[in-house]
């Protein structure tokens, strides 16, 4: 039988865990939950465990694909605090608008022919968490350009 611990050090050799979520993992391992905590304080302690390294970790992969009210969501989930999620976030929050512009242009490529593909668009986007504002600013900014390319200067 593998010891708790080792299985701790199993986890986190394969990502960054919250203390939340491999307390959690780990409850499947021991008849007696009362350790776990003891065993997570040594391992913050040591540097081997800490949420804000893997909210940094966690924001900066995830970022790529999602809003920052996604990312918000997720890391709640996980367990970590709102100062870590606000310091996590605060990285990567200029992003937000310049994402949301490239994953519109891979999915559609083109602006909305009709009041039904541009709720689909406006769907899209918010279903990966960006904010109302940018989702709205990512759209219209495809009309604009489509409207642009149409203007002749005489």
């Amino acid at each position: 039988m593998v010891s708790l611990r080792n299985k701790a050090l199993q986890m986190l050799g394969r990502r960054d865990h919250s203390r939340a979520e491999l307390a959690q993992k780990l409850q499947a391992y021991t008849e007696t939950p009362e350790e776990i905590p003891a065993l997570l304080d040594d391992f913050e302690a040591r540097g081997w465990l800490s949420d804000s390294r893997f909210a940094e970790q966690w924001t900066h992969y995830r970022s790529q694909r999602y809003g920052l009210g996604r990312l918000k969501q997720e890391l709640r989930q996980k367990g970590i605090t709102s100062d870590i999620i606000d310091a996590s976030i605060e990285a990567v929050a200029d992003q937000e608008e310049e994402t949301a512009r490239r994953l519109w242009r891979k999915k559609f490529g083109q602006v909305a022919q009709d009041p039904k593909e541009r709720a689909k668009q406006l769907r899209f986007l918010a279903s990966r968490g960006f904010s109302t504002a940018v989702i709205y600013r990512v759209v219209s900014a495809g009309e604009d350009e489509l409207h642009s390319e149409f203007d002749i200067d005489e």
